[in-house]
């Protein structure tokens, strides 16, 4: 994880939520005053976000002490404690919400896709994520993608070209598009792969008669047509399915031989983790 980016989320989420000052803490709670919370979970799945919780906790107090019991990663269920945390109290509650909010939502996360993992984990067929993430915490939503088992895609417009339906309507068609982004890399002496999206077999048959691409994004193929494309590329490109997939259907995507399927709903469309933080008294 980028420590940069995760400090930056951190001054800014704290900004938000306690600007001037935490004034129901510091109203209520003696300036002296010491005690223990425990991060209680409350719900099945896999645990997130504790490095990151770890990170918050020492940002808004340095002497804060924390115990973790369960790391990120493993499997948790409803009554578990994943950490303990000692020190001001004012500290403790100033820090809760944020440690909460990003550790239900990254494990979640982790949860939905461990899940698809192992649903496919036969095949042999990756999962990977999307750009359809949160705008400023895609960072947190990629890390608990890979704590879940998953694969992250590019990380943004910058770290791969992406040659979709629209680049391509608009660039004239698949061969111009291709070509233009090979001498644009060459000009630029930039050097990242590129995927192209494909629509049918028409379309995926520019692109192999083109070539010099690295991976080949089939969207919307039906099964059948899924299979067909992945016989006819025969091991030539990565293969990449996306469009639509679904829980229900992923298998199925997986069984046609495509290297990874890609889910929006991963980091789009998840139920967080139920946990909650708790005093110790």
């Amino acid at each position: 994880m980028d420590n940069r980016l995760l400090q930056q989320f951190i001054d800014n989420a704290l900004i938000e939520d306690v600007a001037d000052g935490d004034h129901t803490s510091l109203s209520t709670i003696p300036e002296d005053a010491k005690g223990k919370a425990k991060l209680l979970i409350k719900d099945d799945g896999i645990i997130a976000g504790v490095e990151v919780a770890l990170a918050i906790f020492k940002t808004v107090d340095q002497n804060l002490k924390i115990e973790v019991l369960i790391e990120d990663g493993k499997a948790v269920k409803y009554g578990d404690i994943v950490l303990y945390v000692t020190g001001s109290s004012r500290s403790i509650l100033t820090a809760e919400r944020l440690v909460l909010n990003t550790m239900q939502r990254m494990s979640g996360i982790a949860t939905t896709t461990n899940k698809i993992v192992k649903l496919i984990e036969t095949t042999g067929t990756k999962v990977l994520d999307t750009r359809k993430t949160t705008p400023n915490i895609r960072f947190l939503e990629k890390e608990a993608v890979k704590i879940g088992g998953g694969v992250n895609h590019r990380f943004g417009l910058y770290d791969m070209i992406l040659i979709k339906d629209n680049h391509v309507d608009y660039a004239g068609g698949i061969p111009q598009a291709i070509n233009a982004a090979k001498k644009y890399l060459k000009e630029k002496n930039i050097n990242i792969p590129i995927e192209v999206e494909v629509r049918n077999i028409k379309e995926l048959t520019d692109v192999m008669n083109t070539g010099t691409v690295d991976r080949i994004l089939l969207d919307n193929f039906s099964f059948d047509g899924l299979k067909e494309a992945v016989a006819l590329i025969n091991g030539k490109y990565i293969t990449e399915a996306s469009g639509g997939i679904t829980e229900e259907t992923v298998l199925d995507y997986a069984k046609c031989g495509v290297n990874y399927v890609s889910m929006g709903a991963l980091t789009h469309s998840v139920k967080s983790l139920d946990m909650s933080l708790k005093a110790v008294v």
